[in-house]
């Protein structure tokens, strides 16, 4: 699907995602016809309009809504081409603390999404996952893995209609805010780094390769996939010699809901899943195609009935030196 002349909404439009994608489609000088930015926060709308204001062309908007508030999301879906849903309650504490909010926003906001898509007849919705979807073990992960359900399954209900929902999944975003990356550097000045299981590995994206997976699926989507992206994996203990060399760790044991490794296909997701390059990609069991009919669009092969993709025993690991020189490339950072 060409961008020129398509309207656009992001839900969740201010966070770090949002924020880089605008940024991306402004600077390559994407044609796009209008670039809604759907979210619940004023303050966040007004500083990132400080960046990129809002025209008389309206080719930039700022609507403040909730996903929660489906006859809001309707009302500011009329016209739209393209769905991107990246509005959630994504804090693993906050949502064991607050099962229901996060409910609300991550599971029946997923529906929300999806009916008021298809009453305002928009023809791709592609919905942003974690890997903590994958085997969930905490609720944020439940409720993500709920959402992945729901987006995949409304493909079934529209028919021979245009309307595709598809979803991509991925882990922690390098340098987004609430991860990793910012703490260990805020925590460096304070003399020590905590270090939860010296054990844990974590998948590593770029904001930007983020953005260029949810720009293949609407340009390819068929309906019903999970895309997955083929990246590599650090081990935290290098992270963190790679941000802090000189600062010492202290091991303070995992967090309630955290996992020492980060899943992306679990071996269940297997018998549906395919190598198509650059990407995986999981399809639904019971949807309008095969992995034979897929293959024959797209290529690709089908991986082993073993075979699983975790951050642990990804065959692609980052070096101390890697990782530095990734801080100092896509995030500024001077170790």
């Amino acid at each position: 699907m060409d961008l020129t002349g398509k309207s656009i909404l992001i839900t969740g439009g201010t966070g770090s995602f949002g924020t880089a994608f605008v940024r991306k489609i402004i600077t390559e000088k994407h044609k796009v016809k209008r670039l809604v930015i759907y979210s619940r926060d004023e303050l966040k709308q007004y500083q990132m309009s400080q960046e990129f204001p809002q025209t008389k062309e309206g080719s930039i908007r700022y609507f403040i809504g909730d996903v929660r508030d489906e006859q809001r999301l309707t009302l500011a879906l009329k016209n739209i081409d393209i769905v991107i849903h990246a509005a959630a309650l994504k804090q693993v504490p906050a949502a064991e603390y607050n099962p229901t909010e996060c409910i609300k926003t991550n599971v029946i906001g997923a529906q929300n999404v999806i009916s008021a898509s298809m009453a305002c007849n928009v023809k791709k919705i592609v919905a942003l996952s974690t890997d903590k979807a994958a085997a969930p073990v905490n609720l944020y992960g439940a409720t993500k893995l709920c959402s992945d359900k729901l987006f995949v399954a409304a493909n079934n209900l529209t028919g021979a209609e245009e309307t595709k929902f598809s979803v991509v999944r991925y882990g922690n975003v390098m340098g987004s805010r609430g991860s990793v990356i910012p703490f260990f550097e805020q925590q460096r000045l304070k003399g020590y780094l905590p270090i939860t299981d010296e054990r844990m590995t974590r998948f590593n994206i770029s904001l930007d390769e983020g953005i260029d997976m949810v720009l293949h699926a609407i340009h390819n989507a068929l309906g019903g996939e999970i895309f997955v992206p083929k990246i590599p994996s650090y081990n935290i203990m290098d992270l963190a010699s790679a941000i802090a060399p000189n600062v010492p760790t202290k091991i303070i044991g995992l967090r309630p809901g955290e996992k020492i490794h980060e899943e992306m296909i679990t071996v269940a997701d297997a018998p549906m899943t395919l190598d198509i390059g650059k990407y995986y990609v999981i399809l639904p069991e019971t949807y309008r195609y095969d992995l034979s009919d897929y293959v024959g669009q797209f290529g690709g092969t089908r991986v082993a009935e073993t075979f699983k993709y975790n951050s642990g025993e990804n065959r692609d690991f980052l070096s101390i030196e890697q990782i530095r020189a990734l801080l100092t490339k896509k995030l500024g950072i001077s170790v």
